[in-house]
Formats: C-alpha cells, structure tokens, sequence
C-alpha cells in the first residue's frame, strides 16, 4: 500500500479537522501529495501548512479542477469526506427544506459531481482511487436526525454503484462507515448522539488506521468499529425486530430528554 501510495496526488475534502485532517496527515506521512480542501480557508491553510500540503479551500463541489493543477494535472485518490449534519427531534424538523437541500447537495450531489469529473481522466488510464466517508448510519439510520440518515444511505449507495460499475476498469472505491468519532461533528449531536455515538467513539486516527488497513486488503467496506456489520447483518435478516429495537432506542432518548 505505501508504494501505491508514495507520490500519488491525493484530494480530501472536509480536511480542515476531524476525519478529514486524519486521512489528510496519514496520506502525506505514506508519501502522497495532498490537496487540503476545507470550506474554512484558516483551516485548510493550517493542515496543509502542517503536512506539507496545498490548502485549496472552499465548495467540495466545485475543487476538482483547482486541485487537479495545483496536483500537476492529475488526482490519483480523492476522499470524499465534508458532510453535513441536520436533524432534530420534532416533526417540524422534517419539513425543514434548506436542511435537506443542503444534505443532499453535499453528502451525495458532491460525490456524485466528484466522480463525473474525475472519471473519464480514471478510465482513459485505467486506475483511481473514490473513498467516501459516508457513516454507519448510511447502512444503519441515526435517531433525531432524518436529512443526515437518509442523504448518508444516499452517499453509501452511490459508492456501491460507482463499486459495481468501475472495478473492471481499474477504479478502486472505498465507503468508510464509522459510528461515532471524536470530532466537532459528534459533538454537535447533542443528547443523541450522547446516548447512541459517544460510548464507543474512536479517535479520527483510528479511521484513517481503518482505511488504509481496506486498501491493502481490497476492500469496498471499511467498518472501524467491527460490530457495525452484526447490526448491519441483523437489520436485513429480521427488519421489524431491528425497527423495534431501534424504536425502543428512540423511546428512551425522548424520555432522556
């Protein structure tokens, strides 16, 4: 994996803390030149400073191109890592429109308009390399937090496709789906998050450790707290008994509350 990855010209977005300035660190210290992108400038420039990166802040969405010159015209990896968080526990948060909107435009619509820049150069070559941080709560669900569950299933669901489809030509994807990190993300989940994320939260460099242990062996699904799979293998087995189980979770956040 270090081979692979000495030189390679490496994106991560959502870099200016958290799991994105770990993947960032862990990139640079196996060789790779890193574009730092992060919407906050400060940020970006203080990472990129740190591993002798380029900072090239502001909309994921819209980095590729900068990214690709300031890299010397190519992105061999590009992580997909800046995510919002909404949710709330009323009814009248589902009707909140700017907070979908803004989740889908940046937890998938970012990835998707990524990968349709960044293909036709990775199938003209024959290799490249998508990872998404998307959470287990792209397999599972959140409590309190619809846009964020849904637009996560949405950012999972897309990595499975651009998987199945690209594999044979030589594109590499990755979806990590982390339950709780210490990051500002968890703790702006409020007494959810405290019930459900916190107890077993892992460090940012334990995702990184996590990713980098996938690609040397190939994987597509990158589960830094194992257990996420027996949850994941339960809920397609037996969906009630798991919607009941969850339900009960949510009965006992609302009564904490």
């Amino acid at each position: 994996m270090v081979e692979a990855v000495q030189g390679a010209g490496v994106v991560v977005t959502g870099a200016g803390g958290g799991i994105g300035a770990a993947l960032a660190r862990r990139f640079a210290a196996e060789g790779a030149r890193v574009v730092v992108n992060d919407l906050d400038a400060g940020k970006a420039e203080a990472v990129a400073g740190e591993i002798g990166g380029i900072a090239v802040p502001g909309d994921a969405s819209a980095v590729i191109g900068d990214a690709r010159e300031a890299l010397g015209g190519t992105v061999d990896v590009y992580c997909a890592n800046a995510g919002v968080a909404f949710g709330g526990p009323d009814v009248a948060d589902l009707a909140d429109d700017k907070a979908w909107a803004l989740s889908w435009d940046v937890n998938v619509m970012a990835h998707v308009r990524a990968a349709g820049e960044l293909l036709p150069q990775w199938l003209e070559r024959g290799s490249g390399r998508f990872v998404s941080t998307v959470s287990a709560a792209g397999l599972l669900t959140m409590i309190g937090a619809a846009p964020y569950a849904v637009t996560k299933h949405g950012a999972y669901a897309f990595a499975e496709y651009l998987s199945l489809t690209y594999r044979h030509r030589g594109v590499k994807v990755h979806a990590i789906c982390p339950q709780g990190v210490r990051t500002d993300m968890l703790a702006a989940t409020g007494t959810a998050g405290d019930l459900v994320l916190k107890p077993t939260a892992i460090a940012p460099e334990d995702v990184a450790d996590a990713l980098f242990k996938g690609m040397e062996e190939d994987r597509f699904l990158i589960l830094p707290h194992p257990e996420v799979a027996g949850y994941y293998q339960a809920r397609a087995a037996e969906p009630d008994r798991w919607l009941s189980n969850m339900n009960h979770l949510q009965q006992k956040w609302e009564a904490s509350r």
